[in-house]
């Protein structure tokens, strides 16, 4: 099967995603808001959260918080 080939099969789907402010890469960070949602429910503070997880995962802290936010919106059919 062919990168083409996929996209096609999976059109409406990629198309919904984008709607709602999916971005590709935010595959990548699936783990580390797992991690986040993990910590905070321990008690642990933002913080804290946020500068162990740059580290950990190898990203600037301004992009885990980046990363919070967007995983952590509501998903609407007009999101950008």
């Amino acid at each position: 099967m062919t990168v083409f080939e996929i996209l096609k099969f999976n059109r409406e789907l990629i198309k919904r995603l984008g709607r709602i402010g999916f971005k590709p890469d935010d595959c990548r960070y699936i783990d580390l808001y797992d991690e986040y949602e993990r910590m905070k429910k321990a008690g642990e503070k933002v913080t804290y959260i946020v500068m162990h997880l740059s580290a950990k995962y190898g990203v600037c802290e301004r992009k885990v918080y980046g990363i919070i936010k967007r995983f952590g919106r509501d998903c609407t059919a007009d999101a950008v």
